[in-house]
C-alpha cells in the first residue's frame, strides 16, 4: 500500500473516507493482510463504535507472562472467553509455516547441488579425456607429466571460479526478484534479504574443489605414457 512514515493514508471508514498520516511502520507476524493502529479515541470519534475484539500488552520489566495470563482469565466469568499469544510464540508460528511451505525447495536445492557436482566432474573429466592427444604433443615437447597435470588443474580452476562468479550474481539476482517483487505479490508480506555468506563460500569451495580434483586426476591419466602414445594416431 505504499505506507511509509509521513505519508498520507485514506481510511474508508463507515459514510466517509478520512486521510491520515503514517506515524511509523512495524512488521507484524499475526496478521498476513496487514493492519492500521490508530488511538482508542480517535477510533471512537470517527466511527462511534466502542466493540473490542483484540487487545495488546505490553508487560513491565520483571513480569511473567504466564502469571499475567493467569491473572487476567480470574477476572473473567469464562477464563476461555480470551485466547493468549506472545509476540514470540506468533513470529516462531510463521517462521514455522514459512519453512513448511518451502520444504520441498531444500529437497530440490541438496538435488540440484548434487546434480551440478556430478556434471561439472564429469564434465571436466570427459574434456580432459578428449585431449589426450594435446597432452601427448605437450610431452614429446619436453613438459613433464606433473607440469602437464597442473596446466589443467590450472584451467579448470579458471573455469569453475568464473562459473561460480557468475552463478552467485544470478543467483542474488533471482533471489532480489522473489523477495522484493514474487513475495509481495504472491503472498502479500515482505521480508529482508539475507545473504548466508558462510554457505554460499562453503558451496562454492565444494564445486572448486570437486572440479579442481577431478580435473587433476583425468589430466594426470590422461598424460600418462599412453597419451603420448596416441600421438601416432595422426601420424
Amino acid at each position: 500500500h505504499g505506507a511509509a512514515p509521513g505519508r498520507l493514508l485514506t481510511l474508508p471508514l463507515p459514510g466517509r473516507a478520512q486521510p491520515v498520516r503514517v506515524r511509523g511502520v512495524w512488521r507484524d507476524y499475526a496478521r498476513q493482510f496487514g493492519s492500521i493502529a490508530i488511538e482508542r479515541a480517535d477510533y471512537l470519534a470517527l466511527t462511534g463504535d466502542a466493540r473490542v475484539n483484540e487487545l495488546a500488552l505490553w508487560l513491565a520489566p520483571g513480569a511473567e507472562v504466564a502469571q499475567v495470563q493467569a491473572a487476567l482469565r480470574a477476572r473473567l466469568p469464562t477464563p476461555d472467553m480470551l485466547d493468549f499469544a506472545a509476540t514470540a510464540e506468533l513470529r516462531a508460528t510463521s517462521l514455522r509455516i514459512f519453512d513448511r511451505s518451502f520444504a520441498v525447495t531444500t529437497y530440490l536445492q541438496a538435488v540440484a547441488i548434487a546434480v551440478g557436482l556430478v556434471g561439472v566432474a564429469a564434465s571436466l573429466s570427459a574434456q580432459v579425456l578428449a585431449r589426450r592427444k594435446e597432452f601427448g604433443l605437450l610431452a614429446h615437447l619436453g613438459l613433464t607429466r606433473r607440469q602437464v597435470t597442473a596446466l589443467v588443474t590450472g584451467e579448470a580452476a579458471a573455469w569453475l571460479a568464473a562459473g561460480c562468479t557468475i552463478g552467485l550474481a544470478l543467483g542474488l539476482a533471482v533471489s532480489a526478484v522473489l523477495v522484493h517483487v514474487v513475495n509481495p505479490q504472491s503472498f502479500h508480506w515482505t521480508m529482508e534479504l539475507v545473504l548466508p555468506g558462510g554457505r554460499l563460500a562453503a558451496l562454492a569451495a565444494a564445486v572448486l574443489a570437486a572440479g579442481v580434483a577431478t580435473a587433476a586426476l583425468s589430466a594426470r591419466r590422461a598424460a600418462s605414457r599412453a597419451a603420448v602414445l596416441s600421438v601416432k594416431e595422426d601420424w
